[in-house]
């Protein structure tokens, strides 16, 4: 880690508070090229009606559209919960140089958690991958994000019973 990461981390972490601001699952990333802030993103699948709509990817297209190429070789991508297979594709097609997130993902984790996209030889793009930045705030969130949300369905369920 070197000290501009959890700095960052942070500023991803804020994007994902706007994420849970408007109901959409707390995740946030950032592109950063020399220092500076290329792009940025929070999920928001559930209010784009899209699917491809993660944080990740967001901040990949914002990113693009402000160097004005779909290459940004040189970048370092920073998001707050492990990438999936579909973000860690649009990361490599990307160019992206690094990689770093902060809470592991159990469930869809493609950088280690259940499977390792960077660490297949075979594949034509590598990159540095760090992760646990700040883990335990984007974990927290994800957390206290679901809780909120399964109680909401519990206390719904409760009153369409009566």
């Amino acid at each position: 880690m070197n000290n501009d990461d959890s700095g960052f981390m942070r500023v991803a972490l804020e994007l994902a508070a706007e994420a849970e601001e408007v109901g959409e699952v707390p995740v946030g990333a950032v592109v950063v090229r020399n220092g500076v802030i290329l792009g940025r993103g929070y999920n928001c699948p559930i209010s784009a009606a899209d699917p491809t709509a993660h944080a990740e990817v967001m901040a990949l297209r914002n990113a693009a559209k402000n160097v004005g190429n779909y290459r940004l070789a040189d970048c370092t991508l920073y998001v707050t919960l492990e990438p999936c297979v579909m973000c860690v594709g649009a990361i490599f097609h990307a160019r992206i140089g690094r990689l770093v997130y902060g809470a592991a993902d159990l469930k869809t984790g493609a950088c280690g958690s259940v499977i390792d996209l960077p660490a297949e030889i075979r594949l034509n793009h590598h990159m540095q991958v760090t992760g646990d930045i700040l883990a335990e705030e984007g974990a927290e969130k994800l957390k206290l994000f679901f809780e909120k949300r399964r109680k909401t369905a519990t206390k719904r369920h409760a009153d369409e019973s009566c």
